[in-house]
């Protein structure tokens, strides 16, 4: 299973050597000690951060093999409800994530990282000639072109003290996710509100027993997953209800992957929203993690939805953007519906690249043609995507937008490279101009920190946001408190 390692070690590598020297804002607090017996269960002990090579070291072996394009992944459609026990600190299945405790052997209780040398085919495939007919393309639609000046630039966001609120996911997270979903490992938590009073969570590359950080290595490699939550209080934690699940403990990846690097490896979440009753999430087909050190290569970014709240998925068939020549825009996207329309923030793959700016009406999300593209001051479908001017100037990665109804003032959150760690900045309009950035989270803080994905129920005075680091693969929830 290729990951993210080179992706995640070359975006902190890339921008910490640019860091040190740059002035640190108060945001930049250390973490809150945990403490402990924080969590559902007392007796659990307080999560740490796993050191930056961790107890296991796995090292993947490329080798070239040749294969056949096998076609779209059969989606698995086998869901199960499950009731989870009253009492948190009750695991519903150990018979399924209580394994034997394996005593520690002599490189561990020297400190020594165990090494694992993992052979992994790098395939080259042929095109499959025996390809499933595509439904009808929707009928082409022709967009007016509209003026679209810039709004003047807010000041920097007041960004005050930043904290550690919890862990989400994990082994002796708040949430528990190891005893009643087999989610040992897994990263994002990408939220929206799925519906009133409720958020969904949508999370990336995702395993389960034989979990060894750093990185998602271990078995039940599931490409993402999907969980609900309720929680208004998210001063200590946000507590999810439940996950999409396919049998009894155990979370279920709802748009499958072929699993082939260098054909597509994965499949991974990078916004939702909500219109009526259907659910959309936008996503990148991973062709490979193995690219240059802080890159990855996408074959698209596209568009999925669901009108059962959540429980199954259709990829659509026509709403997506190729990579054409692996420098295409729109390949990691932020989805945010404002009005009349859907605003599509997107950067090329990699983490490196500028942010472009389109909208379509709310009625035709899934018409590529529909789409006006950001340009020059005005939206225009002249051009397609390639044209789109940046609206925010790299390095930007995984981005995360948010429309702030209570000030009508927009704010994005991303991954900022060169200043190695998250960022937050803010707009009167999706075009910009945007303010200049505020560092929140600092991989000086974090090592090899990703992700930046803001709550939906942030406001003016509290924003709350979840991380993710490679060393430890799993997802926490931050806040900062906007003075």
């Amino acid at each position: 299973m290729a990951k993210r390692v080179l992706a995640a070690v070359g975006a902190v590598l890339c921008g910490a050597g640019v860091l040190v020297g740059t002035d640190r804002t108060a945001a930049e607090a250390l973490p809150a000690e945990p403490v402990a017996g924080v969590g559902p269960c007392l007796s659990d002990p307080a999560p740490v951060h796993e050191g930056l090579l961790g107890k296991t070291v796995e090292v993947p072996i490329p080798y070239p093999v040749v294969t056949v394009d096998p076609g779209p992944p059969k989606e698995n459609a086998t869901r199960v409800q499950m009731e989870l026990p009253s009492d948190p600190c009750v695991n519903p299945c150990p018979d399924l994530t209580d394994g034997p405790t394996a005593a520690p052997n002599l490189l561990e209780q020297l400190g020594i990282p165990q090494l694992r040398l993992r052979p992994q085919p790098f395939h080259f495939a042929f095109p499959n000639p025996d390809q499933p007919e595509l439904p009808p393309a929707p009928e082409p639609a022709a967009p007016p072109i509209d003026s679209a000046p810039q709004s003047p630039a807010r000041p920097a966001p007041p960004v005050g003290q930043v904290r550690e609120v919890a862990k989400l996911t994990g082994e002796n997270s708040v949430n528990r996710t190891d005893k009643r979903w087999q989610v040992m490992g897994t990263d994002l938590g990408i939220m929206w509100e799925s519906a009133p009073g409720e958020v969904a969570v949508a999370f990336g590359d995702t395993v389960g027993h034989d979990f060894h950080p750093p990185g998602g290595f271990g078995n039940d490699w599931r490409s993402n997953l999907l969980a609900f939550s309720t929680d208004t209080a998210l001063g200590d934690g946000l507590t999810i209800d439940r996950f999409v699940t396919d049998s009894r403990c155990h979370a279920v990846e709802l748009l499958s992957s072929k699993k082939l690097d260098n054909v597509e490896i994965t499949t991974i979440p990078t916004s939702g929203f909500a219109l009526g009753d259907r659910q959309y999430m936008s996503y990148m087909s991973i062709r490979t993690w193995n690219a240059l050190p802080g890159t990855f290569h996408t074959n698209y970014g596209g568009i999925a939805y669901s009108d059962d709240h959540g429980q199954t998925w259709t990829k659509d068939a026509h709403a997506r953007w190729d990579n054409i020549f692996g420098v295409s825009n729109f390949q990691v996207t932020s989805m945010v519906p404002q009005g009349d329309y859907v605003y599509m923030f997107g950067t090329p793959n990699t983490r490196l690249g500028s942010v472009g700016l389109a909208r379509v009406p709310k009625d035709q999300v899934l018409n590529t043609t529909a789409y006006q593209y950001w340009r020059d001051g005005s939206w225009t479908p002249v051009g397609g995507f390639a044209s789109a001017t940046p609206i925010v100037d790299a390095p930007a990665g995984e981005l995360s937008v948010r429309y702030d109804a209570a000030r009508g003032v927009w704010q994005m959150s991303y991954l900022d490279t060169v200043k190695a760690g998250i960022v937050v900045r803010e707009s009167d309009s999706p075009q910009g101009l945007w303010s200049p950035s505020v560092v929140t989270v600092s991989a000086l803080q974090y090592p090899e920190i990703y992700g930046g994905f803001i709550h939906p129920w942030s406001t003016a005075e509290d924003l709350y946001f979840t991380i993710s680091t490679w060393n430890d693969y799993n997802v926490y929830l931050m806040h900062a408190s906007m003075d």
